[in-house]
């Protein structure tokens, strides 16, 4: 084989692939390596960085009660989120599965949220569950089922109107990697249990659900990580106010390196947030890990 074709022939490949690496240098090993090192300094993006060791961790851990009330704040936003979205995710996938008449068109309808920028979607709901001029409080009032404006994103109910705003985004999603799950299960296995005198409930029960477990694992531990870490529809609709009330970790993290709102610090804590950033990012892994060892657990047992 002459030279410059074997040449082309492993370098092709390669080439191929650079750009892929080269972006992820520069977008994920570089920014990982700088936090790593700002850790164990005290910067704010202007001054000189001053090594502090392990400073920004004793601070973390003995003098910082705002950021352990925002992981708190995490673990009621994820589980009310999940206990919600994950039932009605399936239920409405196993439904959509059957042949009924406008099925793609209400897939499409229950997706369309997904698609749609989670900034715009919070800044709708933040209209609408507005106190005083909100559409949802004037519908209640034209009925009469309350007598004077719920305050919504008030200390009482703002934790609950970002979760239900969060479940109304996200259940499309899920819905289409449940319903690709369902897809994978042979119709014969419903129409054997429908001969063995099963309905359509008892077949969900004792067919859909052992089969479809290896891929709820998978959904199951996506939609853990990805609501353990999401924050922007939160930062749209009360800025993690009223009062810490609805701050969650990543939305903590993200206001040392951008403050939000006028009552946040004005000086950026670049170090301290690569520190928070580090142990925020070890306790999502240690709950997913907690998760999966279960999960795993508990699939081998049955």
């Amino acid at each position: 084989m002459p030279l410059k074709k074997r040449l082309k022939e492993y370098t092709g490949p390669y080439i191929m692939v650079l750009p892929t690496v080269v972006l992820l240098l520069l977008f994920a090993i570089y920014p990982l390596a700088w936090a790593f090192k700002y850790m164990f300094y005290d910067y704010d993006g202007f001054s000189d960085a001053t090594f502090i060791g392990l400073e920004n961790f004793v601070r973390l851990f003995t003098r910082d009660s705002q950021y352990w009330h925002s992981v708190w704040n995490t673990l009621v936003f994820t589980a009310g989120k999940l206990v919600i979205t994950l039932p009605l995710s399936l239920i409405l996938a196993f439904i959509l599965n059957n042949k009924l008449f406008g099925k793609n068109t209400m897939r499409a309808i229950i997706f369309m949220p997904t698609i749609i920028s989670t900034a715009v979607i919070s800044l709708v709901f933040y209209l609408m569950f507005n106190s005083y001029n909100g559409i949802i409080n004037k519908m209640l009032l034209s009925i009469g089922l309350i007598d004077q404006p719920i305050e919504w994103l008030g200390v009482k109910y703002s934790m609950l109107t970002a979760i239900l705003v969060a479940i109304w985004g996200a259940v499309g999603n899920y819905m289409v990697l449940f319903l690709a799950g369902l897809q994978g299960i042979s119709n014969d296995l419903y129409e054997s249990a429908a001969i063995d005198g099963a309905n359509k409930v008892q077949q969900f029960w004792y067919v859909t659900i052992p089969l479809l477990g290896p891929v709820m694992q998978i959904i199951v531990m996506l939609a853990i990580v990805n609501t353990l870490k999401s924050y922007e529809s939160i930062m749209v609709l009360t800025a993690g106010g009223p009062g810490g009330k609805t701050e969650v970790m990543y939305l903590y993290i993200y206001k040392l390196f951008f403050p939000v709102s006028e009552g946040d610090a004005v000086v950026q804590q670049y170090g301290y947030g690569a520190a928070v950033g580090f142990v925020s990012a070890l306790i999502v892994g240690l709950l997913t890990s907690a998760y999966l060892y279960i999960s795993r657990k508990s699939s081998q047992a049955h």
